[in-house]
C-alpha cells in the first residue's frame, strides 16, 4: 500500500494518516485561522490558487502560469472563479470528498477568497507544502525515506 501511494505521489505525512473521506477539515469560513494566508489570499488571489492548482494537478502545470492564467481572466473578465471552481471539483474528486456542482460554483462565486483559503488549509492539512510546489513536497518526501548518513571512516 506504501508503495502504491509513493507512486502516485503522496506525501510522506498523508500516507501516515488514515484517509478521511467526506467534507473539508476546517469550514469555510475559518479564513483568520491562519491570517498570513488571508492576508495572501485577499491581496494577491492568483498565488493562492496557483500553489492550489500546481498539487492539485500533480505538477503538470506550474504555480507560475497557473497563477498568471488566473490573474488575467480576473483582470478581463472577472470570471476567474470559474476556473478556480474547477480545482475544487478536482481536489475533492482526489480526495474522495462528494461532489457538490451546484454549491462549488456558488462557493466560488460568492465567496472565492474562502474557497481558496479552505482549498489551501485542506491541502496543508493532508500534509502538503503549498508554498514548496509539487517537485518541492517530492524531495521532501523522498529525503524522510533516506537512511540517515554516517561519517566516513573510524575515529577515536
Amino acid at each position: 500500500m506504501k508503495q502504491d501511494q509513493h507512486a502516485m505521489g503522496i506525501p510522506v505525512a498523508a500516507q501516515n494518516q488514515s484517509v478521511v473521506t467526506g467534507e473539508f477539515s476546517t469550514g469555510l469560513c475559518d479564513c483568520f485561522s491562519d491570517c498570513s494566508l488571508c492576508c495572501l489570499t485577499c491581496w494577491c488571489p492568483c498565488i493562492t490558487f496557483g500553489r492550489i492548482a500546481e498539487i492539485v494537478d500533480r505538477g503538470s502545470s506550474s504555480c507560475g502560469v497557473s497563477g498568471a492564467l488566473y490573474a488575467l481572466l480576473m483582470g478581463l473578465t472577472g470570471c476567474q472563479w470559474i476556473y478556480s471552481c474547477t480545482y475544487r471539483s478536482k481536489l475533492k474528486a482526489q480526495l474522495g470528498m462528494p461532489e457538490n456542482s451546484c454549491g462549488d460554483c456558488c462557493t466560488h462565486f460568492w465567496c472565492e477568497a474562502c474557497s481558496l483559503c479552505q482549498e489551501y488549509r485542506e491541502l496543508q492539512h493532508r500534509g502538503y507544502d503549498l508554498a514548496l510546489g509539487w517537485q518541492g513536497n517530492a524531495e521532501k518526501q523522498n529525503q524522510g525515506m533516506m537512511a540517515p548518513s554516517m561519517p566516513g571512516g573510524m575515529t577515536r
